[in-house]
């Protein structure tokens, strides 16, 4: 088993350095500048409370996004009562691994990236976070295109001459989306660049907002159709038998999963800022499943009561409140749909990459200049273009998507299974090569081994059988085959020939994430 290295770097209490400004992380003497800014640094509090946790929630659910998923469950053939048990149990296992994500981080006081380096090692971390960095970019586009498309609809219904501008097109979008996309770009930069306290506050507002929208929606629905007019049930066709209808719950379970999978992984960007890690599971368990399920209620029947309002079937909430068709419910759904895309995309889309891109180069990168290079690739991608092109998220966001489900299980298994819960916050800090988390040349070769094979085989799930038309239904799994394979074939190669420290629970340069009472 690999033996423990004393610390080359400060004890946990000492004092700032001289140089360092009084931002949120705590910089402490011995830490590598190319390994540290303030962004990254353990935070100096911890200040976020459930009912933040639960808003982070909220804005990450509270989508177009969000709607349409939910909504396309009940359409999928299976009874009302099937579905209702695949949101649950599909939303809990999130609940679960948004748990396993959130300890290391809220623990230590530390972003995702940085806490990567403990298993990785503090250069290897750079891996998993440039692919977490691109995934986050490429949908940060894609949100903000959603969200223009929104934006485009109270233009045209208020603004004389909006409608010329749909005829103009350069680099194939219109006139009138450049002038949204721009809109809204602008305003989320803006936002973001006002720091985490700002979003915060935004998150906390927005999610509620929606709610309060989506109820009187609810309600204008449903009173115009009439309560006996609505029905719970969406399927079409011939209902499906028992035997049947497993494989199709089974499916709807891993699309639940498979949608929060972005977020879930880097949320310990997040939860890094709780106040204590009771105080990030009860946020968990308002903002995932109680919060899920009402939501999808709403959801429902919302798109129940179009058929007999509308004669049709209308799963996307922005063409419900278009057809509705006065302006005030125009005005108050398109703003209402802007504002929660704008919500999950900073969440989802915009902090985890701006975390990533200061970890390759925290020096010459500070967390809002990482934010800004996500958001100017965004733009250079022209989300639009290749958003309706299914071989093109196939072959470009699946493959980087189906690497989610490995990375999230080497980090699960290095951090509980291999660390046993302990991490010296210091040496992630540290290129000496004395330091705990240095391995080979900054390398885990083990994480970096697994990531590749592993990788392989998920992004091979996730791709080739729509592709070639064989058992299509294996890339509904492709997460968890690859989480799977991550967490198991990791904690063999550690078995074999460990590399991650066996670390002492008494020295006061850890943090014991395990130990009763500090949970």
């Amino acid at each position: 088993m690999a033996t423990e290295v004393a610390a080359p770097v400060a004890a946990p209490h000492a004092p700032l350095t001289p140089a360092a400004p009084a931002g949120a992380g705590l910089i402490k003497p011995g830490y590598d500048p190319a390994l540290t800014n303030e962004d990254l640094a353990p935070l100096r509090k911890q200040t976020w409370t459930s009912y933040n946790v639960f808003a982070f929630w909220m804005s990450d659910v509270h989508s177009v996004g969000g709607y349409v998923t939910a909504g396309s469950l009940f359409a999928l053939g299976i009874a009302s009562w099937q579905v209702l048990v695949a949101l649950v149990v599909g939303i809990l296992i999130v609940q679960v691994f948004a748990n396993l994500v959130a300890k290391p981080s809220q623990r230590t006081g530390v972003p995702y990236p940085v806490i990567n380096r403990a298993v990785f090692g503090v250069l290897g971390a750079n891996v998993p976070v440039i692919i977490r960095g691109l995934i986050a970019m490429a949908w940060y586009g894609v949100q903000t295109f959603l969200a223009a498309q929104s934006l485009n609809i109270v233009f045209l219904k208020f603004v004389p001459g909006a409608a010329a501008l749909l005829e103009p097109s350069f680099l194939g979008l219109n006139a009138l989306g450049w002038i949204s996309y721009a809109v809204l770009w602008v305003a989320q930069g803006a936002l973001f660049w006002m720091g985490m306290d700002a979003i915060r506050k935004f998150i906390d507002w927005a999610g509620p907002a929606v709610y309060v929208v989506m109820i009187a929606l609810a309600v204008y629905l449903v009173a115009t159709a009439g309560l006996g007019n609505i029905s719970l049930t969406l399927s079409v066709g011939a209902p499906m038998s028992f035997g049947a209808s497993i494989p199709v719950m089974l499916s709807a379970i891993a699309l639940v999963v498979s949608y929060f999978s972005g977020p879930m992984l880097n949320f310990g960007d997040f939860s890094r800022y709780g106040k204590s890690f009771a105080a990030v599971k009860r946020g968990n368990l308002l903002g995932l499943p109680i919060n899920f399920l009402f939501f999808s209620i709403l959801t429902v029947l919302c798109a129940s009561a179009t058929v007999p309002v509308f004669g049709k079937l209308i799963t996307d909430p922005i063409e419900t409140v278009q057809a509705i068709g006065a302006p005030f419910a125009i005005l108050l759904g398109g703003l209402t749909f802007v504002t929660a895309t704008v919500g999950i995309n900073i969440v989802a889309n915009f902090i985890s990459p701006a975390f990533d891109f200061s970890n390759v180069a925290p020096r010459r990168i500070s967390w809002r200049m990482g934010g800004m290079i996500a958001a100017v690739g965004s733009v250079l991608l022209t989300p639009w273009n290749w958003y309706g092109n299914d071989q093109a998220i196939l072959y470009t966001l699946g493959v980087l998507g189906a690497l989610i489900g490995p990375l999230f299980g080497i980090l699960i298994a290095g951090y509980y299974i291999v660390g046993k819960q302990r991490v010296a916050v210091d040496d992630m800090y540290s290129k000496d090569p004395a330091g705990r988390y240095w391995y080979r040349k900054g390398f885990n070769p083990n994480a970096i081994w697994t990531l590749v094979t592993t990788g392989a085989v998920s992004v091979a799930s996730a791709v080739l059988p729509p592709a070639l038309g064989v058992v299509p239904w294996l890339s509904s799994y492709s997460w968890f085959i690859g989480c799977g394979l991550g967490l198991i074939v990791f904690w063999a190669l550690e078995r074999r020939s460990p590399a991650m420290p066996l670390l002492d629970a008494d020295d006061p340069t850890v943090d014991d994430g395990a130990a009763l009472g500090r949970a």
